[in-house]
């Protein structure tokens, strides 16, 4: 497979794919999930919440903080995460605005 054209496509376009990737993993979305549930930093309680491994969860996490979408902070032995409130917003927005553009009432098929 060739390498990604980004530049083909609208910065819009490559914001919503960059995000969409972030969010494409099942671990990823539970980790959303109980961290919004929390509203609250969480701190090493996520590897039981999960039942994934240490490391898995890790990779997870290395992942959603470098999109922006959590963040993190240590505290002593222990890095805790929450989420990142201005990432958040940008991704509630571009979402938003994409699928409120589609009109499923004409549909083609």
């Amino acid at each position: 497979m060739g390498a990604t054209k980004s530049d083909l496509f609208t910065r819009q376009q490559n914001e919503i794919a960059a995000m969409a990737k972030a969010l494409a993993h099942p671990a990823r979305i539970a980790i959303l999930q109980y961290l919004v549930k929390k509203n609250a930093c969480v701190c090493g309680d996520l590897v039981e919440e999960l039942g994934l491994a240490q490391a898995t969860t890790s990779q997870h996490l290395k992942e959603l903080k470098t999109a922006g979408i959590i963040q993190g902070s240590i505290e002593g032995a222990s890095v805790c995460y929450c989420i990142n409130p201005k990432t958040w917003k940008q991704y509630k927005e571009l979402f938003n605005g994409f699928f409120k553009d589609v009109d499923l009432q004409n549909t083609c098929c």
